[in-house]
């Protein structure tokens, strides 16, 4: 049979479910206030870097890396085939104009030049005995044109004398005829000794022009061979410092091979590398920045290499400030050519969270929170990309690289 339940028990029992119920009700409640902040997502402001939205100038850069050379750089070549004597100067060594830097074995060079001096001794000698045949053969034939001269002048006087004795009847016309014979028999011979007089002197003048001309290439070879003469001990032209010499004596080197190089340190300039991608917006007389440290220098595109190597096309860069105590040879530094320049825009600082021209997401910070925000940015430079449209001055972006984040409409800041 049942009985009634003790009214003590019932009360622990009430009390027991309203514990439950409150303990449950409070740990919903405390889920739906605290719940979202435990699910969503939170960043540490101390693992982010920001920018703000501003305005000022844009350009459009090419980064390149460069390395500094000496404007300046002479090479000295091999004027012939040689053996190294000596190497006189070391690499480093400052360089006064007009030293000498190594020295070469010239014996064969001066064995040429005195084949060549004998030739031209050669050729002077023939000279002399063709203007003495000359002179002897003219002396020949102004005695025969003195002989026959007179010879001449006899048969004329006897033409003469002859003819009056015809017109007088005393001489029949045949003996005239022969005197006027032997008259034209002497003027035909003496003109033909002078005709031979001017042949002879043609044929000299020829002879000796030939000669001339032949002694004149012999002295131009000549020339040639004492400058090379010259030239075999290598010496500096101008001031400098040797950066490179031949390394080993007894070396044989050909005609043309380097015997060092000698660079001129007071001025410099740059020789860049890029990406072929580039070539395109590469063009001589671009506006350049050099980078060097922590300052700039600049200067302008000076010339492209045509030739692409492994995907990288090389350009050189004039300095304006040439000799600047920034500038060291081989110093590495960064060059940004400027292909385009905007004096006034809305600008954010480069950060991972950008990679190039386009429209992307990006953080914007209201408050506690980031906010996803779509922009699209335009041209960079070395510091900053263009804003185009997203974005209004005094945004302060997130510029670390957020792209775990991306999928997220907002970010806790904490």
């Amino acid at each position: 049979m049942d009985r009634d339940i003790d009214p003590a028990f019932r009360r622990r029992q009430i009390a027991r479910r309203i514990i439950v119920s409150t303990l449950i009700v409070s740990a919903i409640a405390a889920l739906v206030v605290w719940g979202p902040g435990l699910v969503s997502p939170s960043i540490s402001r101390a693992r982010i870097r920001t920018a703000r939205v501003d305005t000022g100038p844009v350009e459009a850069v090419i980064t390149a890396s460069g390395i500094v050379v000496p404007e300046f750089e002479q090479v000295l070549s091999s004027p012939i085939d040689a053996r190294v004597v000596k190497i006189l100067k070391k690499p480093g060594e400052v360089l006064a104009r007009g030293e000498p830097i190594v020295e070469l074995d010239i014996s064969q060079s001066r064995l040429a030049l005195e084949k060549i001096q004998q030739q031209i001794q050669l050729k002077q000698n023939q000279q002399t005995k063709i203007r003495l045949d000359l002179e002897s053969t003219l002396n020949n034939l102004q005695s025969q044109w003195e002989i026959k001269r007179l010879e001449y002048q006899s048969n004329k006087a006897n033409s003469v004398r002859t003819r009056g004795l015809y017109k007088q009847g005393l001489l029949s016309e045949e003996k005239l005829r022969e005197v006027e014979l032997l008259e034209e028999k002497a003027a035909f011979e003496l003109k033909q000794l002078e005709e031979s007089k001017r042949n002879a002197q043609k044929v000299t003048a020829t002879q000796i022009e030939g000669l001339e001309l032949e002694m004149k290439t012999l002295e131009q070879e000549r020339a040639e061979a004492e400058r090379q003469l010259e030239l075999a001990t290598a010496r500096s032209d101008r001031e400098g410092v040797l950066t490179w010499v031949v390394t080993e004596e007894g070396a044989t080197i050909q005609k043309g091979g380097v015997l060092a190089r000698i660079a001129d340190l007071s001025s410099f300039r740059v020789q860049a590398t890029v990406s072929d991608v580039h070539t395109s917006r590469l063009s001589a007389g671009l506006p350049v920045s050099v980078r060097a440290g922590e300052d700039y220098l600049k200067g302008t595109l000076a010339s492209i290499d045509p030739t692409i190597r492994n995907g990288i096309i090389t350009f050189t860069v004039a300095l304006e400030d040439k000799s600047s105590s920034l500038l060291r040879s081989n110093l590495r530094v960064d060059v940004l050519v400027a292909t385009d320049h905007k004096d006034r825009a809305l600008r954010i600082r480069k950060g991972p969270f950008a990679g190039a021209e386009a429209a992307r997401d990006v953080f914007v910070i209201r408050g506690d929170v980031a906010v996803r925000t779509p922009a699209r940015l335009g041209i960079a430079s070395f510091d900053h990309y263009e804003v185009v449209e997203g974005l209004i001055e005094g945004d302060e972006v997130i510029i670390s690289d957020m792209s775990d984040y991306l999928h997220m409409k907002e970010v806790k800041l904490k």
